[in-house]
C-alpha cells in the first residue's frame, strides 16, 4: 500500500487545474450585478421620465386646427417614438445593466405611445365637436387611451366619427406591435448586451 502522502498527491494530480479564467470571469460578473443603489437610481429615473412626460402632456397647450393638422402631428409624433425605442435599443446594448435600462426604455417607449394618442384623442374633438360620445378633456382623453390600450373598453368613451374611430383602430394596432414585436426586440437587447459583457443570458 502507497503512504497516504503518495495517494493524496497521486490524486491531486489526475485533478483537473482550474482555469484562471474561471474565478476572473465570476468576479467580472458579479461586478456587473446592478446594486441596491443602482437599481434605485434605475427606478427613480424611471418614474421620474414617466412624471415628467405626463407633466408635459398636461402643460403643453393642445389646439386643434383642423384634421389635416392633426394627423400630420401623429404621424410626427409616432416618428418620435420609433426614433427614441430605436436609441434605447442600442443604449441597452451599450448599458452595464442592460436589463435595467430595459426597463426604463419599455416605460419611456410606453409612455410616449399612450400620451401621444391621448393628445391626438383630445386634438380630434377639439377639431371635431361630437367625435366622442361625450366631450374630451385631457384627463378624459387619456382615460379613453388606457382603457382602449389595456382592451378593457368600459364602454362610457367611446368614438363616433370616422376621424376618432380610425385613430382608435390605429392605437389598437400600434398597441398590439408594442406589445408583441417591440417587446420581443427589447429581450434580444437584452440578450446581446450581456453577451457583449460576455455573461450569459438565463435559459427558458
Amino acid at each position: 500500500m502507497g503512504s497516504p502522502v503518495h495517494r493524496t498527491g497521486r490524486h491531486e494530480m489526475d485533478r483537473p487545474a482550474a482555469s484562471p479564467a474561471g474565478p476572473a470571469r465570476s468576479r467580472r460578473a458579479r461586478e456587473r450585478r446592478p446594486g441596491r443603489r443602482a437599481q434605485f437610481a434605475a427606478l427613480v429615473r424611471t418614474a421620474l421620465i414617466a412624471s415628467g412626460l405626463v407633466t408635459v402632456y398636461y402643460v403643453l397647450p393642445l389646439d386643434g386646427h383642423s384634421t389635416v393638422h392633426t394627423s400630420a402631428l401623429l404621424a410626427f409624433g409616432l416618428l418620435v417614438v420609433l426614433v427614441v425605442f430605436w436609441r434605447e435599443v442600442r443604449a441597452i446594448m451599450s448599458s452595464p445593466y442592460p436589463r435595467l435600462k430595459a426597463v426604463e426604455a419599455l416605460t419611456t417607449t410606453l409612455t410616449l405611445f399612450l400620451l401621444l394618442f391621448a393628445g391626438t384623442y383630445f386634438l380630434v374633438e377639439q377639431t371635431t365637436p361630437g367625435s366622442f360620445s361625450e366631450p374630451l378633456t385631457k384627463t378624459d382623453s387619456l382615460y379613453f387611451t388606457l382603457t382602449t390600450f389595456t382592451t378593457v373598453g368600459y364602454g362610457d368613451i367611446v368614438a363616433r366619427s370616422q376621424t376618432g374611430r380610425m385613430v382608435t383602430m390605429l392605437q389598437m394596432l400600434g398597441g398590439l406591435l408594442l406589445v408583441g414585436v417591440a417587446a420581443r426586440v427589447l429581450v434580444s437587447a437584452v440578450e446581446a448586451g450581456m453577451r457583449k459583457q460576455g455573461r450569459e443570458p438565463p435559459k427558458g
